[in-house]
């Protein structure tokens, strides 16, 4: 098995990384202190024109054609320097891979080239509510069919980059006698559509630099070719489509961790205790091992699951698995980090405390980790039956 990244994806990741140093990082703390959506939309724009926000976009509708693997790598540089953007990238990706999935051609042409050039500075999912996180099929938003299509009441809740977004991904209870999960359709909004209130940005406690908001539909009507995919059929799109978005949270706490583990290292080397720098102490070697070599092995999952979604196979189990342990072991590695610098880490005035409270959300969005443990659970017995 040949666990090196071809000539091409080296290429994105190196240009991810150069990005995310010149770009990103020396802006990363402001715009987390400020919440500064205005310098995230100028990230997008960028990321746009340089192909990330396609990166597994056929060309025919201006994607880059770089694969699952390259779309991992790319998230996991970006995040090392921003995670707020990193999310915003990984969503509109994500977005687009829908849309290209089970999206009719009318539909493809419409939205992926506005997507993936930036004229759409992101792509938004509309799937939880309040009472609907990870039970999906409890949502009760409605779509009520009408002549000439469909008419969508509700409130969608922790909807990323929902204010700037072009297109919402949104789905909505079209059969409500059907059995639980069965009567869901998922459709296909633009923003501008009349019926459409954006909430204010929540107050969150990491990514701040991320846009997150409520958005209510209030008699909001859409065409009849506003259906994505098959009529009541969302439910499938939700827990089958979006499996992919677990390789990209997976890729982005990667980068956290990474990105803790190597400052706090390299302070280790630095800072001096009893005559010595700390680095000589066996103790903390221990623990700089530990995370190391953890963060490889989620490496390595999360590059195993993007490898078979790029052939085409099954790959479910594998996003789970990847997403579970590297969001898992990249809390882990931020609160090593932050013990490694003692009361300095503490400080805002180090990279450290931004960094633990933007990984802590990777174990909750995209799936819990205790919904991860279900699903590889659930396909593990899927073997043995």
């Amino acid at each position: 098995m040949d666990l090196n990244l071809t000539e091409e994806q080296s290429m994105i990741q190196e240009m991810a990384k150069r990005f995310a140093e010149s770009e990103l990082a020396p802006v990363a703390a402001e715009m987390d202190l400020n919440a500064d959506h205005d310098l995230l939309k100028d990230h997008c724009s960028k990321l746009a024109e340089l192909g990330f926000m396609g990166l597994n976009i056929s060309a025919d509708y201006g994607g880059s054609e770089a694969g699952v693997v390259a779309f991992s790598v790319a998230i996991t540089e970006i995040a090392k320097a921003c995670a707020s953007t990193a999310v915003t990238m990984s969503v509109t990706n994500m977005v687009a891979e829908v849309i290209q999935a089970i999206g009719s051609e009318e539909q493809k042409q419409t939205y992926l080239p506005k997507l993936c050039s930036g004229e759409y500075l992101a792509g938004s999912f509309c799937l939880t509510e309040s009472g609907a996180g990870s039970d999906p099929a409890s949502m009760r938003t409605r779509a009520e069919k009408t002549d000439t299509g469909w008419v969508i009441n509700g409130t969608k809740q922790w909807i990323t980059s929902a204010e700037f977004a072009g297109v919402y991904v949104v789905w909505a209870v079209t059969d409500p006698e059907a059995r639980k999960g069965k009567g869901i359709t998922c459709f296909l909004v633009d923003a501008t559509t009349p019926g459409i209130t954006v909430g204010p940005a929540e107050h969150k406690m990491g990514q701040c630099g991320s846009a997150t908001n409520e958005v209510h539909f209030e008699n909001c009507t859409v065409p009849e070719s506003a259906v994505l995919g098959k009529l009541n059929d969302g439910f499938r799109i939700a827990v089958a489509e979006l499996a992919g978005g677990r390789i990209g949270i997976g890729s982005l706490a990667l980068g956290i961790g990474l990105a803790a583990m190597d400052y706090a290292t390299r302070y280790t080397t630095e800072r001096k205790q009893f005559g010595k720098p700390i680095s000589d102490f066996q103790g903390l070697q221990w623990m700089i091992a530990e995370r190391a070599t953890e963060l490889e092995a989620a490496r390595l999952l999360l590059m195993s699951a993007a490898d078979l979604k790029e052939k085409g196979l099954p790959f479910n189990k594998q996003a789970s698995m990847a997403k579970l342990f590297a969001s898992e072991k990249a809390n882990q590695a931020c609160y090593t980090a932050l013990q490694l610098l003692g009361g300095y880490g503490y400080m805002r005035e180090y990279p450290l405390e931004r960094l633990a409270r933007d990984v802590r959300i990777t174990s909750i969005y995209e799936g819990t980790s205790e919904v991860q443990r279900v699903v590889i659970s659930r396909e593990i017995l899927k073997e043995y039956s």
